[in-house]
């Protein structure tokens, strides 16, 4: 991913929570000539066994995510191989509307994540449910009202074979938060200020983001 420097996170936390914040990956991975890449979308989370320390790089960070067996995508995958994880963040069309100012272009707003690592296959059934438990319990308490997953149990262990479960760990971490920070305050502000008053979430949100800014 480009990203130039004006619009590099301004510190490894940021990418942190964009992922914590928005779990559902695109994973990309080289195919053969004939099919092309493979590109899945799935949940990921960060593994509750290995602390993450969010005031360091994300280099080293362990990941955990899971799709369909009967995926090509998870046929192709190989124990050592390289994947690439791509997370998208609050973004939204900005009008030169707001800009109070001639001449002017539109432009988009957006945050994403990209980072690649080398994956694990996970094989045992036990380990893999141990996969399905822990992103159930994350997004429960992240996105969910608290369900109590015990009753559901052994469901889980009639679908679980068919699950492919894997571990990732981080080898490079890139972030691009293009929140106007290439125009002036004043113009910059308005910006704010629009998405702020908006209905849509997303715009709200990234008014977040740019009120975070240094």
């Amino acid at each position: 991913m480009f990203v130039p420097s004006f619009y590099r996170e301004p510190d490894s936390s940021w990418m942190v929570d964009l992922i914590r914040g928005n779990p559902m990956a695109l994973a990309v991975a080289n195919g053969s000539p004939e099919d092309g890449p493979y590109a899945t979308h799935l949940p990921v989370i960060f593994d509750p066994g290995a602390p993450l320390d969010e005031a360091a790089e994300l280099a080293g960070a362990t990941l955990l995510g899971h799709m369909n067996r009967a995926n090509p995508h998870w046929t192709a995958l190989e124990t050592g191989g390289v994947l690439l994880l791509t997370f998208t963040g609050p973004h939204s069309y900005v009008s030169p509307t707001v800009y109070g100012k001639t001449p002017a272009a539109p432009t988009w707003n957006f945050t994403s994540v990209h980072v690649r690592g080398v994956v694990e296959k996970i094989e045992s059934i036990e380990e893999t449910l141990e996969v399905v438990q822990s992103t159930v319990s994350a997004f429960e308490g992240a996105f969910g009202t608290g369900w109590d997953m015990t009753g559901s149990l052994d469901y889980f262990r009639k679908i679980v074979p068919d699950v492919g479960a894997f571990r990732f760990t981080v080898t490079g971490a890139e972030g691009m938060f293009k929140l106007s920070q290439e125009q002036p305050d004043e113009v910059r502000d308005r910006v704010r200020e629009s998405f702020g008053r908006s209905a849509c979430t997303y715009r709200r949100e990234t008014a977040g983001l740019m009120g975070r800014l240094p």
